[in-house]
């Protein structure tokens, strides 16, 4: 019997304010408290990002909760933690996050079927102010839209 993917957190703020240009699926480097806390679906992704250090990606300002059934070796809620990507990888993210205006950013934490925790990664460009006004007006028209045809329709 296998188990679906069970997302953990999204981070619905970072597609109001970047445009998502390439996605990528990156493990993480966790404790065993983390893992048991991110079951209980005790994570916030609101305000993260990630940045490629000495040919690392480390994520930063992911709030886990610590564990209800932990003791005092519970990790730092807030530290910053290891992604784990190929070489390959890594290198195109620094090519990627060079460019002016460019962020990594991670956009949902999930578990994989075989128990794992993923970590969705973007590569994002930030959005004007005038790029989020265009975009909330398109998804306001097309809620009217589909308003209006369901009305249609009855």
């Amino acid at each position: 019997m296998k188990r679906e993917e069970k997302t953990i957190a999204k981070n619905r703020r970072a597609f109001h304010d970047y445009g998502v240009v390439e996605t990528f699926e990156a493990g993480v480097e966790l404790s065993g408290t983390e893992v048991r806390s991110l079951r209980e679906n005790n994570c916030q992704l609101t305000d993260c990002f990630a940045l490629v250090r000495n040919g690392e990606v480390w994520m930063h300002n992911v709030h886990i909760t610590p564990f209800s059934h932990g003791n005092i070796n519970n990790p730092d809620p807030d530290r910053k933690r290891k992604l784990l990507l190929h070489k390959k990888q890594i290198r195109y993210l620094a090519e990627a996050t060079r460019e002016k205006g460019m962020a990594l950013v991670p956009l949902k934490m999930y578990f994989k079927e075989n128990g794992l925790v993923k970590v969705e990664l973007a590569i994002c460009r930030g959005k004007k102010l005038y790029d989020k006004r265009a975009s909330m007006k398109e998804r306001d028209t097309k809620r009217e839209i589909d308003r209006a045809l369901k009305a249609r329709s009855r």
